[in-house]
């Protein structure tokens, strides 16, 4: 089964949800932007990211923040309180299984 993406609206407050079909691939082969390709996405949420992904959202104009909170609900908090920490290539995964 494919994986999950929450995606919310901060204009609408609308939560829908996204298949990711990208979700397993070969390290170094991930497309972060084809999984969230159609959708007006400007930021990304996450617990953990490789560089390689990171960098590539960041270059499709796609700001990361490290996640925090336990629910979607606790994250969006979070993030329109400005709590969370911009996550850079320098920061990334440099493998999988570290997030």
């Amino acid at each position: 089964m494919p994986g999950i993406l929450p995606y919310y609206d901060t204009e609408t407050k609308d939560l829908k949800v996204i298949e990711n079909s990208n979700e397993h691939h070969s390290h170094g082969a991930c497309q972060p932007l084809k999984a969230i390709a159609g959708y007006d996405i400007d930021v990304v949420l996450t617990n953990g990211m490789g560089r390689r992904a990171v960098s590539l959202l960041n270059e499709g104009g796609i700001k990361v923040y490290l996640l925090e909170g336990d629910t979607v609900e606790e994250a969006i908090a979070r993030f329109e309180a400005g709590e969370l920490r911009e996550l850079t290539s320098d920061m990334a995964c440099q493998g999988h299984g570290c997030h």
